[in-house]
């Protein structure tokens, strides 16, 4: 094979291969069928094979709120993100104040070149060779502001991140305890299925032995087996509920959603009697201390600071540049011999710039920047109305609970009273059997009303600490009985 087809030959093959990629990465051609691009397997296995951080949780522990809560403040992939974004917006200081020093930096400059220098009316060829190693430094002296400002609107930067890091264990707190009492609820839901099944039971074996004595008819019977029937699928529907809140829970912690693991009962929990505070000092809490509204005051101060270094750019800066160090070098010109040379190399420069004319950049800059600030303390008079809102609402819905608890309470106590009773009739002949099933239904769906109504006070509780920013100051609010 010839030079010429050797080539030819590679080009053709170096064009299939550029092909066959570009082929590879383009989009989908059509769109009526899902495309398989060649890069999915390999994202797939790195998914497959990515580890997932373990949660060691103590075998048989009954684990409280609080307990909880840790694990999840530990483990929820929410905070550690929140997290990372601070470290990042803290080393965007870092970068910000760096500009405060001089840059440094060795510097090896290797150079060869040739040309033709004039000398009378000849041209004389000239062939150098120059190798430098310097030390290269440059410092900006002073610029009237631009460095401060981008310092200051780190430091605002970062501050509003680690304001939204507390937010973010705000939110990760309150999604623990709502899931918590979701599954007290479900677990109590549960429990009270099961004890209107045992009564529902008792009830059909008392029909069956009264119409085997001749004292109940056979409609009475159907009766009760139709009660046991129907509780037995209520029992049914509240253990599947269960199931479900526990993945629930066993997500916000940042476990799988199997995960095998014990919580306090409903049971063991105090809910409160009284509401202590009044809504406005609520809301004057809330006003002051909920971290995503000081997050957007720290914005405001970062738009500020981004105006004061906009503004920079009308002044000018004074900058130093500078390299110092050995020369060697090679020179010859025309066919006369060639000679080495060594010595010192340095120069020194000061520069003091002023921008003139720019198109009206700095304007704009000022203009952006300017509204971004009006737009923050637009946000600000905005989030402190829905903050205002909310805390009503979570305030009149704790009321709301905490006077549906009481009386649930006293309800459960009547129903049970009153089945009791006409079980007890029923025995002595005097109640007919729908009246027991009746009081049968009423006490099992005031059991249910209890749990509900105890479990949603703790709820809505923790819905005023969440709207308060109590979740993240402990001084305030604490989990558990």
């Amino acid at each position: 094979m010839t030079t010429t087809g050797r080539v030819t030959t590679i080009a053709i093959l170096a064009s299939a291969v550029l092909h066959a990629r570009l082929a590879a990465q383009s989009a989908p051609p059509a769109s009526g069928a899902v495309w398989q691009p060649t890069g999915v397997q390999a994202l797939e296995h790195e998914l497959a094979v990515r580890p997932q951080e373990a949660v060691d949780l103590v075998p048989d522990k009954t684990y409280t709120l609080p307990e909880l809560i840790d694990l999840a403040q530990q483990h929820n992939p929410e905070t550690r993100v929140a997290w990372q974004q601070a470290k990042s917006k803290a080393a965007t200081l870092g970068i910000a104040r760096s500009a405060l020093y001089p840059t440094m930096s060795a510097v090896a400059l290797a150079v060869t070149l040739r040309d033709a220098a004039l000398v009378g009316e000849f041209f004389h060829r000239q062939t150098e060779g120059i190798f430098e190693p310097v030390l290269h430094v440059e410092y900006l002296v002073f610029d009237i502001g631009g460095r401060i400002g981008e310092i200051d609107a780190a430091k605002a930067n970062l501050l509003a991140s680690d304001l939204a890091f507390n937010d973010t264990h705000r939110r990760v707190i309150y999604q623990v305890a709502s899931a918590y009492y979701r599954l007290l609820n479900a677990e109590g839901q549960r429990q009270a299925a099961e004890v209107s099944l045992e009564n529902a039971r008792t009830i059909e074996e008392d029909a069956k032995a009264r119409l085997a004595n001749g004292l109940a008819t056979k409609p009475d019977e159907l009766e009760a087996t139709a009660a046991r029937t129907q509780a037995d699928y209520d029992r049914q529907a509240a253990a599947g509920a269960v199931d479900i809140a526990r993945g629930d829970l066993a997500t916000a912690v940042g476990l799988a959603p199997g995960t095998v693991f014990k919580v306090q009962g409903i049971d063991e929990l105090k809910p409160p009697s009284s509401i202590a505070a009044s809504v406005d000092q609520e809301i004057d809490r809330a006003l002051g201390q909920r971290p995503d509204l000081l997050q957007q005051l720290a914005r405001v101060r970062a738009a500020n600071a981004s105006i004061k270094q906009a503004r920079s750019s009308y002044f000018p800066s004074l900058s130093f540049t500078g390299d110092g160090g050995l020369a060697r070098a090679y020179g010859q010109q025309d066919l006369f011999p060639g000679h080495y040379a060594q010595g010192e190399a340095w120069n020194a420069q000061l520069e003091l710039k002023w921008i003139l004319f720019d198109g009206a950049r700095r304007e704009y800059n000022i203009a952006r920047a300017t509204a971004d600030k009006k737009a923050a303390q637009a946000e600000i008079d905005a989030l402190r109305d829905q903050i205002a809102n909310q805390v009503w609402a979570a305030y009149s819905e704790m009321q709301t609970a905490l006077r549906q608890q009481q009386a649930a309470a006293a309800l459960l106590a009547a129903s049970q009273q009153s089945y009791e009773a006409a079980h007890e009739a029923y025995g002595y002949g005097v109640r007919n059997l729908l009246d027991v099933v009746s009081a049968q239904k009423s006490l099992a769906q005031a059991r249910s009303e209890d749990i509900a109504a105890r479990t949603q006070l703790l709820l809505q509780v923790t819905n005023l600490a969440f709207r308060t920013g109590d979740l993240v100051q402990t001084q305030h609010w604490s989990p558990g009985p």
